[in-house]
């Protein structure tokens, strides 16, 4: 008995779930904002190119 009330009271393993919880957040914040980021990034790099096709030689 002592062991279970031990184990209920114990408070280490929730500051493990917290990290985890903390970093599967900030894991999807980036996916969702590199992926907005990477349209614009590549509206960029095609006006680049077609700038650069453009050039007569």
């Amino acid at each position: 008995m002592k062991t279970f009330t031990r184990f209920l009271f114990d408070k280490s393993g929730a500051t493990v779930v917290e990290y985890g919880l903390l970093a599967s957040l900030i894991s999807v914040a980036m996916i969702v904002g590199l992926g907005g980021f990477s349209d614009s990034l590549l509206l960029v790099l095609d006006k680049i190119s077609t700038a650069i096709h453009g050039v007569p030689s």
